[in-house]
């Protein structure tokens, strides 16, 4: 396993919308290894290939305290059940540093394939829910920055330019 690269806002490679796997081979089953083991040194909950720069719809997610319930998602797709919205705060390895609320629905059915390739159908409520619908947005090129205001956008926006001059310029 290696730990790849995360692009950070406002890199415009974020914005790719991933293409669906078309077999579950050696290569994503490796992809998946190394986006848990990026996810899990950055430390994160969730990561989407998209972040490190491999536009396939493969997703990582582990909610628990001692990395022991990983979540691979191939080709991933939700409904929602309830359209009830609730606010939550979401923060993104791609967006270091900010956090913000966001309103989600709070129950949604999931369809993917398991790091194996096998169908896979549950009912995700709570955090996990919330987890899946960033990660699937980053597929479909969104991040959560998108959900604020033009204003706090910008600002984050600004902050981040000001951090990636300074480490390009070794400051």
């Amino acid at each position: 396993m290696s730990k790849l690269k995360i692009l950070e806002f406002p890199d415009p490679r974020l914005r790719t919308i991933a293409e669906p796997v078309d077999v579950v081979d050696d290569a994503i089953k490796q992809l998946i290894d190394d986006m848990f083991e990026t996810m899990y040194d950055a430390p994160g909950i969730g990561l989407a290939a998209t972040q490190v720069n491999v536009h396939k719809r493969v997703v990582t997610i582990d909610l628990s305290e001692d990395q022991s319930e990983p979540l691979a998602l191939i080709n991933p797709e939700y409904t929602v059940l309830d359209e009830t919205l609730e606010e939550m705060q979401e923060g993104c390895l791609s967006v270091p540093g900010f956090y913000d609320n966001v309103n989600r629905p709070q129950k949604i059915k999931v369809s993917s394939l398991d790091r194996d390739g096998n169908a896979q159908d549950f009912i995700a409520e709570g955090l996990l829910a919330v987890c899946i619908q960033h990660e699937l947005d980053h597929l479909d090129g969104t991040l959560f920055v998108d959900y604020l205001s033009t204003l706090k956008r910008n600002r984050i926006r600004g902050k981040l330019e000001k951090k990636h001059r300074l480490e390009a310029s070794g400051n």
